[in-house]
């Protein structure tokens, strides 16, 4: 079920008992290492995760329900079936029946996916989405699996989702699995930009022609200048893909970016900002230049520079 009307959405909202936060997904860097037998490729990615991103609630019902909203909430599948189905279904399904093998019961529920991320967009809005429903439903049936079940239940669903799962700042390698805190990677301030041009994940590694490069180095304590060292293997295959990607990294560059660099996939670019207060007035004058594109400012997880004084 789809919903436009804001009063739908806040009589929703009302109802709804329990509420969790799908965080995009921002990849700093992301490096491609080599490629397995198998057809996936091995990744290195510094991670870190939005303060905003699409909503999920999920309330009590007699049988279960799943309804949308939000600014991109037509572009999604309504069903959990085939390989390009909903997620969030998918999830629901997925933890119910490990639950259930365990003999743990998991009563029909209703959930309200608030999509307010860009699909296909590189920012893990359908993986985010994912995990949100997992721990959400975790909590909603007051249930836990083993981290290590859990994580593998992630991955089941999408590379992603193990390291949304976590929604914190990470090294992720392999294919997305293996994944390493990163405590001391700062809080950042960024404007995230999209040309609202969805782009396709295996299309990017096919047009990928260079799939044995340097992995990421050991870690600097300038975070900026370290992450500048950096790359995304994936952004000039994408660039090659969708000509907006050019145009989108030179309008947030031009605002006054530390660094301006493409996201996962594609084609979410976005400029790190020496302050949230700069960012939100970059984002006010990219709305002003293309309306009609996507432009959030955000803060990322992470530790908060002290201020001097």
């Amino acid at each position: 079920m789809f919903l436009d009307n804001p009063s739908s959405d806040k009589w929703l909202a009302d109802k709804a008992g329990l509420f969790e936060l799908a965080p995009a997904k921002i990849n700093l860097a992301l490096h491609v290492t080599g490629q397995r037998a198998d057809g996936y490729h091995r990744l290195e990615s510094i991670v870190t995760f939005a303060d905003t991103g699409d909503r999920l609630c999920f309330s009590e019902t007699e049988a279960d329900d799943f309804s949308v909203s939000g600014r991109f909430a037509s572009l999604l599948p309504a069903s959990p079936e085939g390989k390009r189905g909903n997620l969030v279904l998918k999830a629901r399904d997925l933890l119910r029946t490990a639950l259930e093998d365990k003999g743990v019961l998991a009563p029909p529920v209703a959930i309200h996916l608030e999509k307010n991320l860009p699909v296909a967009a590189g920012i893990g809005g359908g993986s985010a989405d994912a995990a949100a429903a997992l721990r959400g439903l975790m909590r909603f049936w007051n249930a836990s699996l083993p981290d290590g079940e859990l994580a593998a239940l992630g991955l089941s669903l999408g590379a992603d989702v193990p390291m949304c799962l976590k929604s914190e700042a990470l090294m992720a390698r392999g294919i997305g699995e293996e994944l390493t805190a990163l405590p001391d990677l700062p809080s950042l301030s960024l404007v995230l930009g999209n040309p609202l041009v969805g782009v396709s994940t295996p299309d990017i590694f096919l047009r990928l022609t260079q799939k044995e490069n340097a992995a990421i180095g050991p870690f600097d304590s300038d975070w900026i200048g370290f992450l500048k060292t950096l790359r995304n293997d994936l952004e000039p295959p994408a660039r090659s893909l969708v000509r907006e990607i050019d145009q989108i990294s030179s309008l947030i560059g031009a605002e006054g970016t530390m660094l301006t660099r493409m996201s996962g996939s594609g084609a979410t670019c976005f400029g790190i900002f020496p302050s949230f207060e700069a960012a939100e007035k970059a984002m006010e004058s990219l709305n002003g230049q293309k309306p009609e594109w996507y432009f959030q400012a955000v803060r990322t997880v992470g530790q908060v520079p002290e201020k001097t004084q």
